[in-house]
Formats: C-alpha cells, structure tokens, sequence
C-alpha cells in the first residue's frame, strides 16, 4: 500500500474524521474556548477597529447573509460576517493562546458560525462542535511540523499561519467536502496565510484573526467549486514549509490509533486583555507588591526607588514608552507598572487616559528590563521575576512561572463563566448571556445549532447601552 502524502492525509483526515471520535475532554475543552471566545469576541465589538472594520464591510452585499455578533440588526455576507467577527475576537488580545503559540479559535469560530447560517439545513452542536476541533487540531499539527513554533514568535503572527488553515479546514468539514477537496482547501488557504510582527502592536493586528476566518472559510467554498491548489503544499519547502526554517512535516491519519492534540494540551484563558506573556509580568508584580506591602504595612508609590524586570527575550513585547493600548497591551513595562500602580489589571487599564497618567508614566521611568540566559523565549518554559528597591533600602522580589489561566493552571469552570458575563453582558441582554451558557453547556446534545445565532443577536437596548457607558 503506497504511503499517503502529508497533504493528502491531511485532506483524508478532515474529511473522515467522525463525532464518534469526540471524547469527552476534547468537548469539554473546546465549550469551554467556545464560550470565551464569544465572550471576548462580544466585548470587542466595543472597540474603535471593530465599528471601523464594520463599517467597511457594509459596503458589501450578497444574497445570504450571516449575523454580526451583539447586533440585533445588522447581517453582513458570510464572509464579512467571519471578517468583523474574528476582528472583535482579537481586538483587545483577550482570547485564548495555544502552545506552540497561537490563537486558536478566533481564526475558526467565527467562520463556521457564519458558514453555518448559510447552510440549507442548519449542523447539529456535535456537527459544529467536530468541525471547530477539526479546524484546532489542524492548527496543532502544523505548528508541530517546526522547533521555532514552540518559542515566542520571531518574524510573524502564527494565527496568520495557521488560523488561516484551520479555518479551511473547519470550513471544508461543515460544508462536507471530499478528502481531495479538503486538501485543495488547505492549499488555496495557503496563498493568504502570513502577516509581518512589525504590525502587532497596532490596530492592525486584530484584523489577522478576522482575515484568517474569512480567507479559510473562502478557500473552502472555492475548493467546493472546483478550484484547486498543489496537492503538496503541506509537502513541500516551498509551500507551507517557507513559514519555518526547520519544517519538518509528517502525515495525519484520522482513523485508527487517532489521538486529539487538545486531549493532552490544554490551552490558555486569558483573565486580562493583553499579550499572553503579559499574565507573568502582572502576577508577579501583584504578588511583589503584595510582599512588600504586608512588611511595611501600606503601599506608597512614591518609596520605589527601581523596579526590575526578568524577562525572556522578545523585542515586540518590549514596549519601555507605549502611546497606544494596542502597545501597551504588548509591553512587560506597562503592565508591570499598571499592576504596582492600581494593585490590579484589567480592561480599563488600557484606556486612553490610564495610560496617559503622570503617576504610571514617572513609574515606567525607574523599570530596567532583563533577559537571563535561562528565561526561555518559549510560553511553556518561560517565567518573569519582578524585584522591587525602595528608597528606604528594602527589597521585594517574586518570580512567576505558571499564571492562572496558563494550560497548567486553568480557570475554573466558575471563573470562566464569571468572566464570559462580565464580557458578554457589554453588548447584549441578560436572556441573551444565560442562553449562551445554557446551548453552549449542553451543545453536543443540540440538534441544531441555531439558537447560538439567536442569542447572539440579543442586543442590549440603547438605554441599557447608555446606562453601561455612564458607570
């Protein structure tokens, strides 16, 4: 029997791989980022890059249309849809980051959740629920096939890479391709994939999340009309692998002997809007001020003389100046100094006027930055040690290396839920909050997934919208 090339067995397995296969840690898991994933996604259509990106997108029109999340009113062409969608995900850098690094979800969630309106009979919970772990596990393998992915990102954005992948992938799965088709998915997908670091600490970087739901999504339809790509680009050097300097990729079988990669990695929820490796730096700056305040008996700011950190080294989430949120949330100093200054980090943190203040920018002014040898660039391996020097000549140091919410140490289901309301409740009514939870908690028993759309479009009325902006 001839051996499979790695891009067809990648096409075989997308198509062939079954619900049955489904076990009850992967679905617990993948709920779980379904549900923080609408929940952040819900949040950023708040944001300034999501009504900007929106109102564009507007200016298209197509017969089938697809629902703009927390929008009573407003359908986009399913594209758009996944575009806008992926856009609010990633807006605030508040969605959840995998090991090696990406984001998994925002890329595929919104895709099939627009592909799946347009559909002539609407998938089960369960359909949807293996497409969108179709669309992770994709994601998974490729970063496997390379040693750089597992370190922090050096020369681009890995949704850009493989987000747009596994939106093929899901998208090629719900709409029930052929394992050929599938494969030409995966390589017309290709020919979008890759965005430059250089744009990540603007408002730029969001859309990488919305163009990969989108540009899979379309790789999927044009496979299912006939267009085809290199039934090697997984294959080859000069197809996937020009992404990475040591690809080294290995076939994918989706039958016997299978094993889910999110059965044994897990991934990170993120319990504040910013770059993952953000989430060191602020427990270990919390945990500091909170040593040396119990050994002076109060916090005063205006005693630190020099605040060190101990970092891994990663030039674009080394910010010493940020003007922007979108630099802010991508800089060790400025959340550091955020957590010393407010004993806390959160959305508001990164608001215009925070990070304006006199108080935070005088603080930013006594942090010296460090990188020792055995700080790997890796989100598995890293850790981040705060020291704090007053001027009375005291000390207080704490080091982290496993933050709450990282794979090894994950929210709670209690915390999760917390804060998907607190999200979620931005942008629509209570009736459209609790029914998420409740289809989401109980989705692979759903016979359809339609009520998603329909609590997802509960918006909050004006005067609640207006209420919420005066707190």
């Amino acid at each position: 029997m001839l051996r499979k090339g790695v891009t067809e067995s990648f096409g075989a397995a997308v198509a062939t791989l079954s619900s049955a296969q489904l076990t009850d840690t992967v679905i617990h898991r993948s709920k779980r980022m379904i549900l923080d994933t609408l929940g952040v996604g819900l949040l950023g259509t708040r944001t300034s890059v999501f009504n900007k990106t929106l109102m564009y997108s507007q200016l298209f029109h197509s017969k089938e249309r697809s629902c703009v999340w927390g929008k009573s009113d407003v359908t986009l062409p399913p594209l758009f849809a996944a575009f806008v969608n992926g856009i609010a995900v990633h807006s605030m850098d508040f969605d959840d980051t995998w090991h090696p690094a990406t984001h998994p979800s925002g890329a595929v969630l919104p895709a099939l959740l627009a592909l799946a309106e347009m559909l002539p009979i609407r998938p089960s919970g369960l359909d949807l629920l293996l497409a969108f772990n179709v669309g992770i596990e994709v994601q998974g393998r490729l970063l496997r096939f390379s040693e750089e992915a597992y370190n922090i990102p050096k020369r681009f954005h890995p949704p850009t890479v493989v987000g747009v992948m596994g939106s093929a992938a899901s998208s090629s799965k719900l709409l029930g391709l052929s394992p050929a088709q599938c494969s030409h998915a995966l390589a017309i997908a290709a020919s979008s994939a890759g965005a430059p670091l250089a744009n990540t600490t603007t408002q730029t970087k969001p859309l990488h999340a919305g163009n990969a739901a989108r540009r899979g999504l379309e790789a999927a339809q044009l496979a299912s009309m006939g267009v085809k790509g290199n039934p090697a680009i997984l294959d080859l050097p000069s197809g996937f692998g020009v992404y990475y300097t040591d690809y080294s990729p290995t076939p994918m079988t989706g039958s016997g002997g299978f094993r889910w990669i999110l059965e044994d990695q897990d991934v990170a929820i993120k319990s504040i809007p910013a770059h993952l490796a953000m989430h060191w730096v602020v427990d270990a700056a919390l945990a500091a001020r909170a040593k040396l305040e119990r050994s002076v008996g109060n916090f005063d700011l205006d005693s630190i003389k020099h605040v060190t950190l101990r970092v891994p080294p990663s030039r674009y989430i080394d910010c010493p100046a940020p003007t922007t949120e979108h630099q802010a949330r991508h800089s060790f100093q400025f959340n550091a100094c955020s957590a010393l200054l407010d004993n806390k980090v959160t959305v508001a943190s990164f608001g215009e006027e925070q990070i304006k203040r006199l108080a935070l920018k005088e603080l930013l002014s006594k942090v010296t930055v460090e990188t020792p040898e055995d700080n790997q660039p890796s989100f598995d391996q890293m850790y981040c040690e705060v020291v704090i020097e007053t001027k009375q000549g005291l000390w207080s140091t704490n080091k982290c290396d496993t933050f709450y919410g990282h794979w090894r140490k994950p929210l709670t289901q209690e915390d999760l839920v917390e804060k998907f309301r607190a999200n979620a409740s931005t942008a629509l009514c209570l009736e459209g909050v609790d029914g998420l939870i409740d289809v989401i908690g109980n989705m692979e028993a759903a016979a359809e997934c339609s009520p998603l759309t329909s609590y997802l479009t509960m918006a909050r009325s004006p005067c609640e919208l207006l209420y919420m902006t005066t707190l």
